[in-house]
């Protein structure tokens, strides 16, 4: 499902006069309308869809991806960026020069399901959760690519956690750039751990920060693979996550 929105459409958009639809762009974000003129599958403000779902259950029925111990069932690809298991937590830090990496499950055959984790910057950074995620080789060298729960550095202050980045594949599928997502974009907590959370059924996506609601999106084209953890590519950075874990929906 892709969309072709020219630039002079959403900045026609965005520059309409404030009224009470939650579907236009907020006054705060859109300095940042002029980023995507080349972006060929982002979304009309107005076609987007709104989550308005309260947080799943996270209790009852789920199955821990990390053990605790070491990273069992766990792969890095993409780079060199590095993860540590370390008691609760998997530490993820950035190594200059190296490519985005990720740190992948083995199973990639995650379709339905629940997906919960939680995430703390010790080193602001870029990171994110891939999901129904593939990898191919391109130029000689390993891609991860599909949907990502972005969890985005303060120092981008834009504070679009929990939209839905497309990775080597299109850029933003769903920017939480609304009047709608207002509540969502000051939902991240500074210095603590922030739990992110996405639900995939069929063809429809729903992420929550924080127990917030954020993205609805829906995809005809990703509909299986494995989980990620992202560490970007820069100059530093330093990620943890931990109580990571998954309620497939057969």
């Amino acid at each position: 499902m892709k969309y072709l929105l020219c630039l002079s459409t959403i900045l026609t958009l965005a520059a309409l006069p404030h009224t009470a639809s939650a579907n236009e762009i907020a006054e705060s974000q859109k300095k940042w309308v002029a980023n995507y003129e080349k972006q060929d599958n982002l979304m009309a403000p107005e076609d987007m869809l709104l989550n308005t779902e309260p947080e799943p259950d996270l209790t009852d029925g789920f199955t821990q991806l990390y053990n605790g111990k070491n990273l069992d069932g766990w792969t890095p690809r993409g780079g060199t960026c590095e993860f540590e298991a370390k008691g609760d937590t998997i530490v993820g830090t950035c190594v200059p020069k190296s490519p985005s990496t990720y740190l992948c499950t083995d199973n990639d055959n995650y379709a339905d399901f629940i997906f919960t984790a939680e995430l703390k910057w010790e080193v602001d950074g870029n990171t994110g959760i891939m999901f129904r995620a593939r990898s191919k080789e391109e130029k000689g060298k390993e891609v991860v690519y599909g949907p990502q729960a972005e969890m985005e550095a303060l120092s981008k202050e834009r504070f679009w956690s929990g939209g839905v980045y497309g990775q080597s594949c299109g850029g933003w599928w769903y920017p939480l750039w609304l009047d709608a997502h207002e509540e969502v974009r000051n939902a991240r907590k500074v210095g603590d751990w922030n739990r992110i959370t996405i639900q995939a059924k069929g063809d429809t996506v729903h992420t929550w920060l924080n127990g917030v609601p954020a993205a609805k999106w829906k995809t005809d084209e990703y509909l299986k693979g494995f989980f990620g953890l992202q560490i970007h590519s820069g100059k530093e950075g330093t990620i943890l996550f931990r109580n990571l874990k998954v309620k497939e929906l057969n």
